[in-house]
């Protein structure tokens, strides 16, 4: 059988609405079987939250109509060794109003190769993304980021970027001049994997949410 997922990431990043689709399965495989199955030998890292038929040209990257991440870093005093897996550790408390309001100006259609790698000369740098917005729970901020589809690094360095500005490394009113640039120097440092994760994949036929978010 041909399998295929909804998104490739770094080493390092989660993922709780990972996507993929296999061609060729058999027509009288049991799906709740097959799941269990899957889970037996992938586990305790790795679970499979459904088996869904679907349509023959379905295909899990390429059908995608959109991808949403969300980063989590923590900017409180002490660190917490629970969440040292899953969060960014920054220091000093981070403005989140000045990094929303940075945000405003990524949001939209635009050029992003200042905020990540192509995987060739001639691939096109234009992504469509439909929301960047940072939450705060206490110490923990998480920034949500949604796109038809992102560039190598392109979260990553989204998050570096907006943390510059929480930090007051940067003004939000300089963000429209790094995305001018087409310079990857021009943005914030690439923000590391581990607080990075791929929580839902939209398809026409809905979102592969394998939970209800607190929005």
């Amino acid at each position: 059988m041909t399998t295929a997922v909804a998104g490739r990431t770094d080493a390092g990043v989660h993922a709780l609405g990972q996507v993929v689709s296999t061609a060729d399965a058999p027509d009288d495989l049991d799906l709740s079987t097959l799941r269990d199955k899957l889970n037996g030998m992938l586990g305790p890292e790795i679970a499979v939250a459904g088996v869904n038929p679907a349509a023959e040209d379905f295909d899990a990257r390429f059908s995608a109509r959109s991808r949403c991440y969300v980063y989590a870093l923590r900017d409180a005093e002490i660190p917490d060794p629970f969440l040292s897996r899953t969060t960014w550790q920054v220091k000093g408390r981070l403005d989140d109003a000045a990094m929303n309001e940075a945000a405003g100006h990524l949001i939209g259609e635009h050029d992003f190769r200042s905020f990540g790698r192509l995987p060739a000369p001639d691939a096109s740098p234009v992504r469509r993304l439909y929301e960047l917005k940072c939450t705060r729970a206490g110490d923990l901020v998480r920034i949500r980021a949604r796109a038809n589809a992102f560039i190598q690094q392109m979260v990553r360095s989204l998050v570096g970027t907006l943390v510059e500005v929480g930090a007051g490394k940067r003004s939000p009113e300089g963000i429209p001049a790094v995305l001018r640039a087409h310079d990857r120097a021009a943005a914030g440092p690439v923000a590391p994997s581990k607080g990075l994760c791929l929580v839902s994949v939209e398809y026409d036929e809905g979102w592969s949410r394998p939970f209800e978010e607190d929005d």
